[in-house]
């Protein structure tokens, strides 16, 4: 060994700074493989989440423990998902926020893993609810021109040039019904008995038949909306043959 290399090595000081190098060299290396694990990860979620509301997700997973040893142990802690807001299957104008635990990958004959808990608050726009009837029921759609909420007693307001329909959003068998409460100028051109048939294949389309039994838990009307809650717990996730958007995972 060169004289000069053999005193730099000696050197403590020249020591000190190799050691230091090294493991800011490993720490530099563990960052960015923990960055891009993550990144490429929240791609994944997204995709998956996009394939099944619709439109355009983010995905974020807990900071603690790190991704890399959530991943290599199959075990998450804890993920947050957030749509565009422009709609949920038909639904126009919802956005969904969504909180996700405690995920295990296992693959089994008849699943990818579970869930522990999953957590889905959904709003939906007056307007948004508009464009969606409008679209979505022949007999009611051609009618509303325009959609208005009421807090204060929990009721939206379906409104047309020839008369109106209030309803009260509730949970009714896992899903969102739209009940009936008061129609006003239709009874002409609309018979009253088709109305209320007509509203509950429009919420059951919408909200009813999610993946890994998500139920509705709670609707409350307010002053732009509706505002909903969705949750399951203990879920296992199904394989690709149930649902296509799980492939990627």
């Amino acid at each position: 060994m060169p004289a000069k290399l053999r005193k730099f090595v000696s050197d403590p000081l020249s020591m000190v700074l190799i050691l230091v190098i090294v493991v800011a060299l490993v720490f530099a290396g563990l960052l960015a493989g923990e960055l891009y694990a993550r990144h490429k990860a929240d791609s994944v979620v997204s995709s998956v989440v996009e394939c099944v509301v619709q439109d355009n997700a983010t995905a974020s997973f807990g900071v603690f423990p790190p991704f890399l040893a959530q991943h290599l142990s199959g075990h998450y802690t804890n993920i947050h998902i957030q749509t565009a807001g422009n709609q949920i299957r038909d639904a126009k104008g919802m956005k969904l926020d969504l909180d996700i635990n405690d995920v295990r990958l296992q693959d089994t004959p008849t699943s990818t893993g579970t869930i522990g808990s999953l957590v889905a608050d959904i709003a939906w726009s007056a307007d948004g609810i508009k464009q969606t009837i409008q679209g979505a029921i022949p007999l009611i759609g051609s009618f509303v021109t325009g959609v208005t909420t009421n807090a204060s007693d929990g009721t939206i307001e379906l409104q047309g040039a020839l008369g109106s329909i209030v309803a009260k959003p509730q949970v009714v068998d896992g899903g969102i019904s739209l009940q009936v409460e008061k129609l006003t100028g239709l009874g002409f051109t609309l018979p009253r008995e088709a109305v209320q048939p007509a509203l509950d294949a429009f919420t059951a389309q919408l909200t009813q038949d999610y993946p890994m039994n998500i139920k509705a838990d709670s609707v409350t009307v307010t002053d732009t909306g509706v505002q909903s809650q969705f949750s399951t717990s203990n879920a296992s996730m199904p394989k690709q043959t149930e649902n296509p958007c799980f492939g990627k995972i």
